[in-house]
């Protein structure tokens, strides 16, 4: 099979350089929307010495358990947002998967769902992953819809876990299986 595993129609998925990206990685930080669509913690601004120092962390993460990616379109080479793999449990084979992407130009478009499949075919046919999970608040349809996209169900859902704007909101887990992610492919 000759693939560019790491690339999608959208979307490539690259190394982070921290020099490059951290100016970037603030502006969307700066976002609100961005930052409460990704953390349930408080939406914080970051320096660009904090979003460099992150950005290092992951470049030079020898833990084998977290693999993380920027994401970069094909079309301009923009660099977009990231996703990447949290803790990997390689005796189950499975993990995490978180994805953000912080050029608010690009949310809507099928940008994200494409860099989701890209990670998912990492996953699975590169790692060799039985199951992939994530989590995501229920005021972000949005992401929902992507994420079936590509092919992830509910599995359950954690009842008013969130506080925000004066409203509860519950927390969805979904996953995707390996026999599920290769289904997909056959269509």
């Amino acid at each position: 099979m000759n693939i560019n595993l790491l690339q999608g129609e959208l979307v490539r998925l690259v190394a982070a350089n921290a020099e490059k990206d951290a100016e970037l990685a603030v502006q969307w930080w700066r976002d609100s929307e961005y930052a409460r669509q990704l953390d349930s913690d408080p939406a914080l601004p970051k320096s660009v010495k904090r979003a460099k120092e992150d950005i290092q962390k992951w470049m030079e993460n020898e833990s084998p358990d977290n693999i993380e990616f920027m994401i970069r379109t094909l079309a301009d080479d923009r660099l977009i947002g990231f996703v990447g793999l949290d803790g990997i449990r390689w005796t189950h084979g499975d993990t995490f998967v978180g994805i953000g992407i912080g050029d608010p130009e690009y949310r809507g478009n099928g940008y994200g769902t494409d860099a989701m499949r890209v990670i998912l075919r990492y996953a699975f046919s590169e790692l060799n992953l039985h199951r992939v999970s994530l989590d995501v608040f229920e005021y972000n349809p949005r992401a929902i819809r992507s994420y079936e996209k590509a092919g992830f169900a509910v599995e359950g859902r954690q009842r008013q876990a969130l506080s925000r704007d004066g409203r509860r909101w519950d927390v969805i887990y979904m996953g995707i299986l390996r026999e599920e992610w290769e289904r997909q492919q056959e269509r």
